[in-house]
């Protein structure tokens, strides 16, 4: 199933879901119903060697659309790519409770806000306790807002390298070890931050919230494995449209991979309440869904050289890989862009 074959159950979702459905939502289905297509504009390319000109239809540009942003997600893994060190890295997922969901739903900019902020301060400290490892550490977090099943499931994902720098000896300091610090420990601070930061913005605690959080760290080896995975989801949407089996009859089966029996299972649902379930993992506008902190944060340049210089990490100089030309279908020359029609015009 293409992404555009939404458009069929755009009526029939705004007749179920419209009213509740979010203004960025709405803007994220035109998009992506449009995209590549007449409706979104088109692009006039000549080719300067035998003289063929063509059009392409515009992509729609929005983060969520699987036919976009391809080019974005290559130059952000090549970015992380030339911050790996050679050590062991960790991968460290911390889970918000069930019972937060709704109301962090209604409240996204803010609690996914505080989300990030409560998990770099909860692993920043555990760092820095020199019982854990007395140093400052590096993370990259991506937020996924997804169960394999297409849920609403906030979580966070932090790839952590094996050590740190030693703030009063500027020292690299090895994580010794198969585990990077206590999942308990962890989930028992953030647990605490997270509480006391909504009641510090005033926003509703669930009742029956369980003392027991989960956050899970398994060692991931040199690190770009775990990165290209959570690479698949920062601008292209929360399924492929490989997984997306049939859509027949006004109900569409998608397939997923069971987090508990590694099978192979297929959900059906009716066309406009696949629509919402995708729409549902749309961010409020102009939200990061990734960052950096400690010495791999973008200020923090200098500290990240001197990591390499200590671990004798050979830096490459490497050129951003350019966007994809369009290529003559005569003589296979790079097309050059000589003029654009906006959606509507004409």
């Amino acid at each position: 199933m293409d992404y555009r074959d939404c458009s069929q159950y755009y009526d029939a979702f705004l007749t179920r879901y419209g009213e509740a459905a979010l203004p960025g939502q709405i803007n994220a289905l035109n998009a992506m119903r449009f995209c590549r297509t007449p409706q979104a504009g088109t692009i006039q390319t000549l080719c300067r060697g035998c003289g063929h000109t063509q059009q392409h239809p515009l992509s729609c540009g929005n983060r969520n659309c699987p036919h976009c942003q391809n080019h974005e997600t290559s130059q952000w893994v090549e970015r992380q790519k030339n911050k790996l060190l050679p050590v062991n890295y960790f991968m460290v997922t911390f889970t918000l409770p069930c019972q937060f969901r709704t109301m962090a739903y209604r409240n996204q900019r803010a609690v996914f806000a505080l989300m990030f902020s409560c998990v770099a301060g909860t692993l920043k400290d555990f760092g820095l306790n020199p019982r854990h490892l007395g140093a400052h550490i590096g993370m990259t977090m991506v937020l996924h807002t997804h169960s394999r099943q297409l849920q609403f499931h906030p979580h966070i994902h932090v790839v952590v390298p094996g050590g740190g720098i030693d703030p009063a000896k500027r020292q690299w300091k090895k994580k010794k070890g198969r585990y990077l610090f206590n999942q308990k420990a962890l989930a028992r601070v953030f647990r605490a931050r997270f509480l006391d930061g909504l009641n510090q913005k005033k926003l509703p605690i669930p009742n029956g919230v369980s003392p027991e959080w989960i956050v899970n760290c398994i060692r991931v080896g040199t690190g770009i494995t775990a990165l290209k995975y959570l690479s698949r989801y920062l601008y292209r949407g929360v399924i492929s449209e490989k997984n997306i089996i049939t859509n027949r009859d006004g109900n569409v089966t998608f397939r997923y991979i069971d987090s508990e029996t590694k099978s192979i299972q297929h959900r059906t649902l009716k066309g406009e309440d696949f629509v919402r379930l995708i729409l549902l993992h749309v961010l409020p506008r102009g939200f990061r869904r990734t960052r950096d902190y400690g010495f791999l944060h973008s200020n923090a340049k200098k500290m990240l050289s001197l990591v390499q210089l200590i671990l004798y990490v050979r830096i490459l100089i490497v050129k951003p890989s350019p966007k994809p030309a369009f290529k003559c279908p005569h003589c296979g020359a790079a097309m050059a862009i000589v003029g654009v029609c906006p959606a509507g015009a004409g």
